[in-house]
């Protein structure tokens, strides 16, 4: 029982100094020994099993001014990376994204509609295996994290319902892993996105974050107390589905309908004449456009978003409301009006600090937070998770 402890706290201490690598970049070993705690001694035992599994790279370091001998520098090995599948309507979106962060390769395959869970397995197979012949030889692929618009049960991946894509009880991560033999690992986008923005963007270091996404739909993902949270099965933070509560009548589109027929980019979208266009050539169409159809459009959405924000406000008292995909669009659009609209629906004291912030990774934030998926075992027990060659 005693070795199976120190085996124990050995594995978390490994995980505690790669973590702070991955999420810090490079540290000098003195600066990770007061990070965690521990002695020189175990700190320099644990860089070196890091070492010795692949993970990190130890380098000399910069030469300084400083009495006394500098401390070597500790940083994560970069041959080491996650596969990251963004799935949607109109494309798979497929990036290898390192564990120092940065991304090796990224690529957009646009597809005519919706995929069939087995052909975005095989999609995915197959780029995996070009890039492993290419790109990617001689690195060590960790598995493959996706990020679905849809319900995802968290206990085995399974995709018990993606409405947008036609899925329903799909076995995604069972059909890829099969194909590609290696983890693979399924969630809910705009969940891994809230984790992305969490750990990277727009609420880094901030730990009651409510964050709302707009891709196919509109789907959310909820940080309290520094913990993403995903519910009993992993459900939570599906806002678009939820009944705005809207003011005034007249803004109703969609009577009986949810947030996300009411927020809707496709409205918009229609209304300028356009069709396959990303956030940044949308925003740029909003801001050229003279139609004031267009305005209305934009008006009547921004209240009604405001309702629903107002209500997320009220039941869970954020520090920060992160906004993603059109959402983010919209903010962008008039920032002051839509955080005044918030505050004048909100219990005041539970509005009184709040930020709402557009989300910083752009299009990336599902695949980094795809790829933390894939991380999630390797940073918790590096030992018990070396990656496959």
């Amino acid at each position: 029982m005693v070795m199976e402890a120190v085996l124990g706290a050995r594995e978390a201490n490994l995980g505690r100094v790669l973590q702070i690598l991955h999420l810090e970049g490079p540290q000098p070993r003195a600066s990770l020994t007061e990070r965690t705690g521990l002695n020189r001694s175990t700190t320099a035992s644990l860089i070196a099993e890091l070492v010795e599994l692949g993970l990190v790279e130890e380098s000399a370091p910069e030469p300084t001014n400083r009495v006394g001998r500098p401390s070597p520098v500790a940083s994560v090995d970069p041959r080491v990376v996650a596969i990251a599948a963004n799935t949607e309507v109109d494309a798979v979106t497929l990036a290898a994204v390192r564990l120092d962060q940065t991304v090796a390769l990224r690529e957009r395959i646009p597809v005519d509609g919706p995929l069939t869970p087995e052909q975005t397995a095989d999609l995915i197979a197959g780029r995996v295996r070009d890039w492993q012949d290419a790109a990617l030889a001689g690195s060590r692929i960790v598995g493959i994290g996706m990020a679905v618009p849809g319900l995802v049960r968290v206990a085995d991946g399974l995709v018990r319902q993606a409405p947008h894509l036609g899925w329903r009880d799909a076995p995604l991560r069972d059909l890829v892993a099969c194909r590609t033999g290696l983890p693979a690992f399924v969630e809910n986008d705009a969940s891994l996105g809230a984790v992305a923005e969490h750990l990277f963007g727009a609420a880094r270091g901030i730990d009651h974050v409510v964050y709302l996404d707009s891709a196919s739909g509109i789907g959310g993902g909820l940080v309290v107390h520094g913990m993403p949270v995903t519910g009993a099965a992993g459900y939570a933070g599906e806002f678009g589905q939820n009944r705005p509560g809207i003011l005034d009548a007249a803004d109703q589109r969609a009577p009986g309908g949810v947030l996300e027929d009411e927020v809707n980019r496709d409205r918009v979208l229609a209304l300028l004449g356009l069709s396959g266009v990303d956030e940044t050539m949308l925003a740029a169409a909003i801001a050229s456009s003279a139609d004031p159809a267009v305005a209305i459009e934009l008006s009547r959405q921004t209240r009604v978003l405001a309702a629903a924000l107002a209500n997320a406000v009220n039941v869970l008292n954020p520090s920060i409301v992160v906004l993603g995909g059109f959402l983010a669009t919209l903010e962008e659009l008039a920032p002051d009006d839509l955080a005044a609209q918030v505050r004048a629906q909100c219990m005041p004291a539970s509005a009184e600090d709040l930020e709402i912030r557009p989300a910083l990774l752009g299009v990336d934030r599902q695949l980094v937070g795809a790829a933390e998926a894939a991380f999630r075992e390797l940073l918790r027990a590096p030992a018990s998770a070396v990656p496959v060659v």
